[in-house]
């Protein structure tokens, strides 16, 4: 019987090359003339050459699609890994020995010599080749599904449905602000991105923005990005996210949130086509369609002083509410159809559909959380249930009515949902993700809520 190899710890630093021999990512390190010096076990896996023979070899051997490494006319290595300083979760394909391309997610960094000069760079790749391909099935399901029985990855086929569908196919044709409305989980970003995919600019980026999401004093340097200098930390310029969503649209989610100094800068935006870097004062002009979204009342917040009356005109041009689920009942069926298939491609279990009793628990449920509540219903489900059909005892029990409090038939007025969110944090231990499960709303939703009633310092 083998025994496991002893390492002496006197000399961790002897061992690195073990150590990162056990790693699933393959390692390279180049030096700056992009020369492969070291390949780890899993590189050459990954990309069908021995260490042996990538050792030597300069890293455009993988001729992959984003590499960003060129070469001057004296043979130098000219790459925006050495002036960037980085590459972080990037998706791109690198060509085996074998001529396959194979799906990576790649990171890298530079190497520093303790002078600071650059000797090198350090990237790791990891084989998601499976993860495309489920991806790739996923959306095969999605676009079937919408094709026949909803709009863009939309699903449903009721009245309001469609009356939704006609509104976002005649607002892809229009250039002008689009400001979406409506409960939280009824698919307002799925609303945005229909527009972008059936207007003219589907062919540009589509940029999502949650307003509610970001550090309110790093909001406008994501938005409009900043110039090096411009505050502590601001080593290198940097793009915001509207300059990056140039001849494409940008998608403003949680709009009510936007803070007073930000909402100025998007007034701009609107009037003049331009942003300005924050450190900078000169302007930069951005081809961008904006959409927006809320579930908050604008009005109400105009009249509280808390957004622009401007603002709000700019983009309100063209207003569309998205119904919510219990508006919609007859579509249910066909929303757990949808969802099954797609939990079960990522899950891989066993679970062919639902009982006849479980669905109409579903029917029977008011849906506060809407779409994404129902979503939560059956991923809790998939958990529950081993295999064959979803039956009762599969379903959150707050749906089978086996704990009220925990989702009342009517909306909640603020007390009454502050009582139920600290009941469910206190039977969570102060988990908020348990306790959003148990509320069958997500943590996102769960966190805007307890800020607005003043609970962000409860739980963890």
């Amino acid at each position: 019987m083998a025994h496991p190899r002893r390492v002496p710890t006197d000399n961790w630093q002897e061992y690195w090359e073990l150590v990162v021999d056990t790693m699933a990512e393959g390692l390279f390190i180049v030096d700056t003339t992009g020369t492969i010096v070291f390949a780890n076990k899993a590189a050459a896996r990954i990309t069908g050459y021995s260490p042996q023979e990538l050792i030597g070899r300069r890293c455009d051997i993988f001729r992959g699609e984003d590499c960003q490494a060129c070469w001057d006319e004296r043979g130098r290595l000219m790459c925006g890994l050495f002036e960037a300083g980085k590459v972080e979760n990037k998706r791109c394909v690198v060509v085996r020995k074998d001529g396959v391309g194979v799906h990576v997610l790649k990171n890298a960094s530079v190497l520093l010599d303790p002078g600071g000069r650059i000797v090198g760079g350090v990237e790791t790749i990891t084989d998601i080749s499976e993860l495309v391909a489920m991806d790739r099935q996923l959306r095969g399901l999605r676009r079937q599904l919408s094709h026949a029985y909803g709009f863009e990855g939309l699903i449903g086929t009721s009245k309001p449905m469609q009356r939704l569908y006609e509104m976002l196919a005649a607002a892809a044709t229009s250039s002008a602000p689009v400001l979406l409305l409506g409960e939280s989980g009824t698919g307002k970003e799925l609303a945005a991105a229909a527009i972008h995919r059936r207007s003219p600019r589907a062919k540009g980026p589509f940029i999502k923005v949650n307003c509610a999401a970001l550090n309110p004093s790093l909001l406008e340097s994501e938005l409009f990005g900043h110039i090096k200098g411009a505050f502590t930390g601001a080593e290198y310029s940097r793009k915001g996210r509207f300059e990056a969503a140039h001849t494409g649209s940008i998608f403003l989610d949680e709009i009510g949130d936007l803070p007073p100094e930000v909402q100025i800068k998007l007034l701009r935006v609107l009037q003049e086509g331009e942003i300005e870097r924050v450190g900078s004062h000169t302007p930069i002009k951005v081809d961008t369609r904006v959409i927006t979204a809320t579930n908050k009342d604008l009005e109400a917040l105009m009249r509280a002083g808390a957004f622009r009356e401007d603002l709000y005109y700019r983009i309100n041009v063209i207003p569309i509410h998205l119904p919510p689920l219990r508006s919609r009942m007859e579509d249910i069926p066909l929303l757990v159809d949808y969802f099954i298939q797609r939990i079960g491609l990522r899950s891989g279990k066993s679970i062919t559909g639902i009982s006849t009793a479980a669905l109409k628990k579903l029917m029977d449920y008011h849906w506060p959380g809407n779409v994404r509540e129902l979503i939560n219903a059956l991923e809790y489900a998939f958990v529950t249930c081993k295999e064959g059909y979803i039956q009762p005892q599969h379903l959150p029990p707050y749906i089978l009515g086996t704990h009220p409090s925990e989702a009342p038939a009517q909306p909640l007025d603020e007390q009454a949902m502050r009582n139920q969110i600290l009941n469910a944090l206190s039977r969570a231990g102060g988990n908020r993700t348990k306790a959003a499960q148990m509320l069958g709303i997500s943590r996102v939703t769960l966190w805007k809520r307890m800020k607005r009633l003043g609970l962000e310092d409860y739980g963890r």
